[in-house]
């Protein structure tokens, strides 16, 4: 079966928006709930026309949503399952590092024996 290609741009456009370390950080905080514009612009530490051009990626590729409420706009996750995919990102590099700590470790002994 061939893949849908319209398909493969969504899933596409979700890890673009994905790919800069501000979005990524703003994705984790709103993993633990829903923040104001302001939260997350303290968070990022940007001026908040850059802060919206984030949020409006991340909004775009359907992974946040935002709920106004007088002058503030609150912003949650749409798409929960990706606070898991990063868990599983962040658990793979904290293994691959404590596989390279062990090895450097073995590699001390075997200098000293």
């Amino acid at each position: 079966m061939q893949p849908n290609p319209i398909d493969l741009a969504r899933r596409a456009k979700v890890f673009k928006a994905l790919g800069h370390p501000s979005r990524l950080l703003m994705v984790e905080a709103l993993g633990s709930g829903e923040k104001c514009v302001c939260e997350l612009r303290e968070l990022v530490g940007s001026d908040i026309s850059t802060i919206s051009k984030h949020l409006s990626v991340l909004k775009e590729a359907g992974i946040v949503q935002d709920d106004r409420r007088g002058t503030n706009i609150y912003y949650s996750l749409r798409m929960q399952c990706v606070t898991g995919f990063l868990s599983c990102v962040r658990r793979f590099f904290d293994q691959q590092l404590e596989e390279q700590f062990l090895f450097l470790e073995d590699l001390r002994k075997q200098v000293r024996s």
